[in-house]
C-alpha cells in the first residue's frame, strides 16, 4: 500500500491509500457521511480482495474528513474530491476506472460520473432524496448549534482527526437529491447492494428499484438477506457480489 496525497479544485490536501497490484485498472473507493477511508475496516478488507483479482484500488478520505485537510462538509464539495482523485489516477497511468461507492458516497459517484468510468458498484445506495430526523442523529445542543451558526461539530473516533464540521447544506443536500437529474447521464453498468434488515436500508431498497429502471440494461440491484446499511456482518457477500461485478466489466 502506498500512502498518497492531491490537491481538490480548492487547493486542500487529500490523503489515500493506493493497493496496488499489477494493473492498468483501478478502483477508487467513496465513503460515506462523516466517514473514512478505512469505513469502518470494509474498505481495507474489500481493497486487498480487488487487488487479488489484479485490480489497483485508492480509497480517500474526502475534505474535513480522516487525514485530509479541515473543511466542512457538503455534497458539493464531496464531488469536487472525487472529481480530483480522478484527475489524480489518470495522472499515475491508469487507463480504466471504476467506482465503489458506500451510502453518501454512492450519490457521490453518480454526480461525478463521466465517460471514462466502466463500472460502478454501490451498496447502501443513497439514489433519491432523503429526509432524515437529524434531531434524532445530533444532540439538542447540536441542533441549536446549527440554527445559530450554520453547521454541526460532531467530534470524531477517528485517531487523525478529532471533530467534523457539517455545514448546514449537507443536511439539506440530502432532501435536494433529484432521482432523475442523478442518474440520467449514468451510462455504465451499475451494481446497487442494499440489505434488508433495518428501516434505513428498507427505504433506500424502494428508491433503489426505480433507480434500477433509470439505468443501463446491464445494471443490476442486489439484495443481502439479513444484512445492515453497514453490512458488517455479510462482508464476504458483498466482496463476492463486488468483486465479481469488477471483473465482468473492469477486466
Amino acid at each position: 500500500m502506498e500512502r498518497v496525497t492531491f490537491k481538490n479544485s480548492r487547493n486542500l490536501t487529500l490523503v489515500g491509500n493506493l493497493y496496488k497490484s499489477i494493473s492498468d485498472s483501478v478502483i477508487i473507493m467513496c465513503h460515506g457521511f462523516m466517514s473514512s477511508k478505512y469505513s469502518m475496516g470494509r474498505f481495507e478488507k474489500l481493497a486487498k480482495a480487488f487487488n487479488e483479482s489484479r485490480f489497483d484500488t485508492l480509497t480517500f478520505d474526502f475534505s474535513g474528513c480522516g487525514e485530509s485537510d479541515d473543511d466542512s462538509l457538503t455534497i458539493e464539495k464531496e464531488v469536487d474530491d472525487l472529481n480530483s482523485a480522478i484527475t489524480f489516477v489518470k495522472s499515475r497511468g491508469y487507463t480504466k476506472i471504476a467506482l465503489y461507492g458506500h451510502s453518501l458516497g454512492t450519490a457521490i459517484c453518480l454526480k461525478s460520473f463521466i465517460l471514462e468510468i466502466k463500472a460502478m458498484v454501490l451498496t447502501g445506495a443513497l439514489t433519491d432524496s432523503m429526509k432524515y430526523k437529524w434531531d434524532e442523529f445530533f444532540t439538542r445542543v447540536q441542533m441549536n448549534e446549527l440554527n445559530k451558526n450554520g453547521y454541526i461539530l460532531e467530534y470524531s473516533s477517528d485517531p487523525f482527526r478529532e471533530e467534523i464540521i457539517i455545514d448546514s447544506q449537507m443536511l439539506l443536500d440530502f432532501e435536494l437529491i433529484n432521482q432523475g437529474e442523478l442518474l440520467k447521464n449514468v451510462t455504465c453498468p451499475v451494481l446497487i447492494v442494499h440489505g434488508n434488515n433495518d428501516e434505513e436500508e428498507k427505504l433506500l431498497y424502494k428508491k433503489s428499484q426505480i433507480a434500477i429502471t433509470l439505468l443501463s440494461s446491464d445494471s443490476k440491484l442486489e439484495v443481502i438477506n439479513g444484512a445492515n446499511h453497514n453490512f458488517l456482518e455479510h462482508l464476504d457477500i458483498l466482496i463476492e457480489l463486488a468483486n465479481n461485478w469488477f471483473l465482468r466489466y473492469l477486466k
